[in-house]
């Protein structure tokens, strides 16, 4: 069963339960830390974008198997799961849809994933537990000013009717992230349209890829196949994990918080 005091155990957080940016912050940045990406039961490429109708989650079911079992999840069962600890806090929730960007440099179907935003004293913030990043770890406000968090840089620009969410990494270029519109979304609305994404090129979206993914303090890892990325203060060090116990081992690292 959902329980919000079991949540806050779990993301390691006993500070003020009151709905404000400071405790949308902390709680962001731990959720991230505490809890893996990880699509290992997501990653069936026979199922396509099918995996897209579990959107509307079973609260108590998700609750148990990730929070209370320990295991990982994608980004509709972390940040549903966020949306609603946040809610049960008193935060003003919205449910926002976004195309993350391929590996051939354009972005995918408008709903391929789906995060929240928060309105807290008339500003409106980006919160996503569950994208498998490199990401923001602290909320984002949406506005044209350029945000520092960790040694990263993060701003949302216009480009062809969209707001795109860009990153830039010490001594790096911008890059694309992905992109949304501020159009609030119901549950239902993934159920409708899922079958319009249907034809979209599957070896484009990483389906049947594994992918896992942590936070820590001042960065984050990122498990994409056997494509092993590290962000530590802004600094990034990629590399190809071909040996199996060097895999195996950052597997672990990532999905055992603790460890």
């Amino acid at each position: 069963m959902f329980d919000v005091d079991t949540y806050l155990t779990k993301l390691g957080y006993s500070g003020p339960r009151a709905a404000t940016l400071e405790t949308l912050r902390d709680l962001h940045k731990r959720h991230l830390m505490a809890i893996p990406f990880d699509n290992s039961l997501n990653a069936d490429a026979e199922r396509g974008f099918d995996v897209l109708l579990e959107v509307d989650i079973d609260d108590d079911a998700t609750f148990r198997a990730v929070v209370e079992g320990g295991r990982g999840g994608v980004c509709y069962e972390l940040n549903g799961l966020f949306r609603r600890l946040l809610q049960e806090l008193g935060f003003d929730v919205k449910i926002l849809a976004g195309a993350v960007i391929q590996v051939n440099g354009e972005f995918g179907p408008e709903l391929e994933h789906i995060f929240s935003c928060v309105e807290i004293d008339g500003e409106v913030w980006l919160a996503d537990v569950g994208l498998a990043g490199p990401s923001y770890l602290e909320p984002l406000r949406v506005s044209d000013e350029i945000q520092e968090q960790y040694g990263c840089q993060y701003r949302l620009v216009e480009e062809d009717g969209y707001r795109v969410l860009q990153r830039r990494s010490r001594g790096a270029e911008w890059s694309n992230s992905y992109r949304f519109n501020l159009q609030y979304r119901e549950i239902t609305d993934w159920k409708q349209l899922v079958p319009d994404i249907a034809e979209f090129p599957l070896e484009q979206v990483l389906i049947g890829t594994r992918i896992h993914s942590r936070a820590f303090d001042n960065g984050q890892m990122v498990l994409i196949g056997k494509r092993y990325l590290r962000v530590e203060d802004g600094k990034e060090e990629i590399k190809v994990l071909a040996r199996p116990a060097v895999f195996r081992e950052v597997v672990s690292q990532i999905l055992t918080p603790g460890v």
